[in-house]
């Protein structure tokens, strides 16, 4: 009887390959059959590797927004979007040439005289202060962040639709400018409507927040010029006529007031042909934006004519055409502004 030692002993050496076997298999890579499955695997596997790295350089913009390291808000975008915005040019003296953004500037109102704020980075007199947060509150909800409430002059009625992103490149780009220190004039209202209890009021009870939504049944460019028009260049706040309690008459948007900022008159930006731009066309919209020159050969003054210059007229060729594609695809609506005898006592802003 053999014993379980020999027993494993056997099974080891019967399973020990021979000396032919051996050399065989030191021999086998060269077999070209062996050779070829090898070489198709570490050709896979190459090929692999290859096209993960190319993936990863390949993508840096998913890999950007997901990784809190490149998430530095980028300055020249955020000039653009300063430019899309009109420059913001209510927060510029210009008639008693004052710096640039250092506020200061009378905005005649129903409610009364508004000033500009100061909006460089001055950490005393302008938002050199602001944090992130503090920015967006403002730009969003209209609160300062010592938490009162802002005037809706300031039309973060409009600046609540525009993304996170944009307004932190746009917070970047304004902090890169030269501080003034310059303080901020109190603003001259009727009452009530200067008191903080009748602002909770009005975002209580008047005011609606509407988040930028894109609309899937329109085209790329329709969505690009509705948040430009909606949110960015926030046309609506002064092309819009105002009810009693200073909000934005829905039924009437971008139908023009006649009451528009300085004193101005706001047109009618619809597509109605009588009292509108239903006779220009997406070229008409797009050189006027440019160059403030309408159809007619006359020229824009005013408040628009600064927006223009400080503004509109650096916009991209495309966002110009996705602006003016917007606009004529408004609701027509009449809205005549003009009589015969305050036309000449008027001044058009455009």
């Amino acid at each position: 009887m053999m014993s379980v030692y020999s027993v494993a002993t056997s099974m080891t050496i019967s399973k020990m390959p021979s000396k032919s076997t051996k050399k065989a298999c030191r021999n086998c890579w060269w077999k070209p059959q062996t050779f070829r499955e090898k070489y198709l695997v570490n050709s896979r596997r190459l090929c692999a590797l290859v096209c993960w790295y190319l993936l990863i350089l390949c993508s840096p913009l998913e890999a950007a927004e997901k990784s809190p390291v490149n998430l530095a808000p980028n300055i020249s975008a955020g000039k653009y979007l300063f430019q899309a915005a009109g420059g913001c040019s209510c927060h510029t003296d210009t008639k008693n040439n004052s710096a640039f953004l250092a506020g200061g500037r009378p905005i005649e109102t129903p409610f009364g005289t508004f000033y500009g704020t100061n909006i460089t980075p001055d950490p005393e007199t302008g938002i050199g202060n602001w944090s992130d947060e503090d920015f967006i509150r403002a730009m969003t909800q209209g609160l300062s962040p010592e938490g009162n409430h802002y005037f809706p002059v300031f039309p973060y009625t409009s600046f609540q639709r525009i993304s996170r992103k944009d307004l932190l490149a746009l917070k970047a780009y304004l902090f890169s400018l030269p501080s003034v220190r310059q303080k901020n004039l109190p603003h001259d209202l009727i009452l009530p409507f200067g008191e903080q209890y009748a602002m909770m009021f009005w975002k209580n009870f008047v005011w609606s927040p509407e988040p930028f939504i894109s609309n899937p049944e329109r085209t790329e460019s329709w969505n690009r010029g509705e948040y430009l028009a909606q949110a960015l260049a926030h046309c609506g706040e002064c092309h819009t006529p105002r009810n009693l309690l200073g909000a934005l008459k829905p039924e009437m948007h971008f139908a023009g007031s006649k009451e528009g900022p300085e004193g101005e008159l706001a047109p009618n930006i619809t597509p109605d042909k009588e009292t509108g731009i239903g006779s220009w066309n997406k070229v008409d919209i797009s050189y006027f934006l440019q160059n403030g020159m309408k159809p007619d050969g006359d020229d824009v003054q005013g408040l628009m004519g600064e927006v223009i210059e400080l503004g509109y007229q650096h916009l991209l060729e495309e966002d110009l055409d996705a602006l003016a594609e917007y606009l004529l695809s408004l609701t027509p609506i009449s809205n005549e502004l003009r009589s015969d005898s305050a036309e000449n006592s008027e001044t058009e802003e455009y």
